[in-house]
């Protein structure tokens, strides 16, 4: 977590040495997986997830934006409503640090100095790199646990988000937002070790054509401040 951190003031470093406009705020919410344990619903946060935004407002259109994210996943094939799941048992619990770094694109027009109550949808994607426990999450409801030592594995994924944002007051900004993550693993619920090229392990199971998912649903406050923009240049 340090490293984002660090990573992330840099980036606001960088961006506040342009004559441009500029927020900053949190991001609160609730994550949910998608995966090889538990329910399968695409939008079922059932753990907290928290984290900081900054937007560099390149044009009333678009905004480059950075974010880190804290969020807790877990799954229980009690509550999957699938019957094989509920027979087989299975749960975990992981935690997911995320920096994420892309352009956010407004449907409208989104002038954050505008004298207006201005408002838009909102699409964002880029690219996203996350630490998260690569094995060992995986409990088994008959009290075993899996073998393998727990270690924190980095890994990358797609966000695909889209929002409605509007202002509060001349400076103050809220958006709502859904944000489904496309990981390249299918280990955040310590299912598979597995790697091409190699053949599964015995504690191995799910799909392996399938990589992992995870959700974040909830809410941004942001605040905006520097200098009026020009959008002229971009």
């Amino acid at each position: 977590m340090k490293h984002f951190a660090t990573a992330f003031l840099l980036l606001l470093a960088v961006y506040s040495a342009q004559s441009q406009t500029y927020e900053v705020g949190v991001m609160l919410g609730g994550a949910n997986y998608i995966g090889d344990v538990g329910k399968t619903n695409y939008i079922n946060p059932n753990a907290i997830a928290a984290g900081g935004i900054f937007k560099w407002n390149r044009g009333p259109r678009h905004s480059f934006r950075g974010s880190l994210l804290y969020a807790k996943i877990k799954g229980d094939d009690i509550d999957s409503g699938y019957s094989n799941r509920e027979q087989r048992g299975y749960s975990f619990e992981n935690s997911i640090k995320e920096l994420s770094i892309g352009l956010e694109f407004n449907f409208w027009d989104f002038d954050v100095h505008s004298g207006k109550k201005v408002h838009t949808p909102y699409l964002y994607t880029g690219f996203t790199s996350f630490l998260y426990d690569s094995s060992g999450a995986l409990d088994r409801r008959d009290g075993n646990t899996k073998e393998e030592k727990v270690q924190t594995g980095i890994d990358f994924a797609i966000p695909m988000v889209i929002g409605y944002k509007a202002k509060l007051s001349h400076s103050t900004m809220i958006g709502f937002e859904i944000g489904a993550r496309y990981t390249l693993t299918d280990n955040l619920d310590g299912s598979s070790n597995w790697k091409k090229g190699e053949p599964r392990k015995a504690n191995d199971f799910g799909n392996i054509n399938s990589d992992d998912w995870y959700v974040f649903s909830g809410i941004t406050f942001t605040f905006a401040f520097g200098r009026l923009p020009c959008y002229c240049n971009f």
